[in-house]
C-alpha cells in the first residue's frame, strides 16, 4: 500500500507517522523547506495527547507543559475575572512548541524505511505526481494548485486580523494557569511554557491601524498582570481567517487540516480539531486493513460523512465566541456578566464545555 502525502506542516508529519505505524509506505512531497517558527505553540487537549501519545508517538516529558487550570477575563469589566475552568484531577490541556514536535517527528521519520521526503520545485511537478499510481493522494498543503483548483468552494470569512506571537522570559512562578484577555483590539492569551517562560498570543484588529512590533509589545507588558518580565523572543505573526471547505475530496484526493477546516486561535482548538480528524481516518484505514479490503477513494467518503457536519459546528463554535466577545465589547450593558455567572456557577456546564473542548463534538 502506498500514500501520497503533501505538505510540510505538523499535520503532515503527524498522519505521516500514523500512517507508518500500520506498515503502510508514505511518499511526502514539499514544495518548500521553510525555517520553522519557533515561537508559535499549540494546545492540545487531554484526550487528543492520549491518542498523540499513542497512535503517533510518544513526547518526551520534558516537551509538554501541563496547564490545570484557565482564567478568562474582559476588559470590559475593568480585568474582571468572568470566568475560570479547573480539573481537580488531572490536567485540562497542555502546551507544546510547534517547532519541537516537528524536529522530533522527523528525526524519527527520517530513520523509517517506510517514509520518503521529496521535494518538488512547482505545481507541475506535482501535477504529475497526482497522475502517479498510489492508493490514496491526502494534500495537508492549503497553498499549493492542489488545494486552490479542487477545494476552491469554501466558506470563508477575513476577521481583518493578525495574531502576534512570542515567548515571554520572566522570573520564576507557579505557571501551570493560563489566562485569556478578551481585551478591545482581539483576545490576548498566556500560555504558559515552564516557570520562566510563556508563550503570548494576541490576536489584533488592524482594520483601522496596522501596529508595529514596538506597539504590541507594549500592549503585551499593558494587559499582563503577572509576569515580571525578563525579555522577549522575536515577534512573528500571521493573518487570521475562517475558513470551512465544502467538499472534502476529489476523486482520489482528500483535503486535510487547514485545507478543510481554518478556525480562529482563540480557544486553541485548531490542532485539535485536525488530530480528531486524524483518529477518525486512522481508525476507517484500520478497519480496511484488518478486513483485507483495499484502500481507496471510499475510505474519504466515509471521512467526509463522519467528520464534515461536526468540524463545522465545532469551528463555527468558536467563530461565534469570538464574535460574541467582540460584539459585547462594544455595547454598553451588564447582560453578558450574568451568562458568565451562569456557567461560572454551574457545574454541569462548566462540565460541559470542558468535555467539549477536550473531546470535540459527539452526535
Amino acid at each position: 500500500m502506498k500514500v501520497c502525502l503533501i505538505g510540510n506542516n505538523l499535520t503532515a508529519l503527524s498522519l505521516g507517522k500514523n500512517l507508518i505505524n500500520k506498515k503502510i509506505k508514505v511518499f511526502n512531497y514539499v514544495t518548500d523547506c521553510k525555517s520553522i517558527s519557533k515561537t508559535r505553540t499549540i494546545g492540545i487537549s487531554k484526550d487528543s495527547l492520549d491518542f498523540f501519545n499513542k497512535e503517533i508517538i510518544k513526547l518526551k516529558k520534558n516537551m509538554i507543559w501541563d496547564i490545570k487550570k484557565i482564567d478568562i477575563y474582559t476588559e470590559k469589566y475593568k480585568d474582571q475575572k468572568i470566568l475560570n475552568f479547573e480539573e481537580s484531577i488531572g490536567n485540562l490541556f497542555s502546551i507544546l512548541v510547534n517547532s519541537e514536535i516537528i524536529e522530533y517527528l522527523e528525526k524519527n521519520l527520517k530513520k523509517n524505511k517506510l517514509f520518503k521526503k521529496i521535494l518538488v520545485k512547482n505545481n507541475q511537478s506535482l501535477k504529475k505526481i497526482i497522475n502517479n499510481e498510489f492508493d490514496l493522494i491526502i494534500n495537508c498543503d492549503a497553498n499549493n494548485f492542489i488545494a486552490k483548483e479542487f477545494f476552491f468552494r469554501k466558506i470563508i470569512k477575513n476577521y481583518k486580523s493578525k495574531a502576534f506571537t512570542c515567548i515571554i522570559k520572566h522570573k520564576k512562578i507557579a505557571n501551570n494557569t493560563a489566562t485569556q484577555i478578551f481585551t478591545k483590539l482581539g483576545p490576548i492569551a498566556f500560555l504558559p511554557l515552564s516557570n520562566f517562560e510563556t508563550s503570548v498570543v494576541f490576536s489584533v484588529s488592524v482594520e483601522e491601524k496596522n501596529f508595529i512590533d514596538k506597539e504590541i509589545f507594549k500592549l503585551i507588558k499593558f494587559y499582563n498582570h503577572k509576569y515580571k518580565i525578563v525579555d522577549f523572543s522575536n515577534l512573528e505573526k500571521f493573518n487570521l481567517s475562517f475558513s470551512a471547505t465544502r467538499n472534502y475530496f476529489y476523486k482520489n484526493i482528500l483535503a486535510f487540516g487547514d485545507v478543510i477546516h481554518r478556525v480562529h486561535p482563540l480557544a486553541g482548538q485548531g490542532f485539535n480539531v485536525t488530530l480528531r480528524d486524524i483518529k477518525v481516518l486512522s481508525e476507517l484505514i484500520q478497519n480496511r486493513i484488518e478486513l483485507g479490503l483495499p484502500l481507496d477513494n471510499s475510505i474519504f467518503q466515509d471521512f467526509e460523512k463522519k467528520t464534515k457536519h461536526l468540524n463545522y459546528i465545532f469551528t463555527s463554535t468558536v467563530d461565534f465566541v469570538h464574535e460574541f466577545f467582540k460584539l459585547d465589547n462594544k455595547i454598553n450593558n451588564n447582560y453578558s456578566k450574568e451568562i458568565f455567572n451562569l456557567i461560572d456557577k454551574n457545574n454541569n456546564l462548566n462540565r460541559f464545555f470542558f468535555q467539549y473542548a477536550n473531546k470535540g463534538l459527539v452526535l
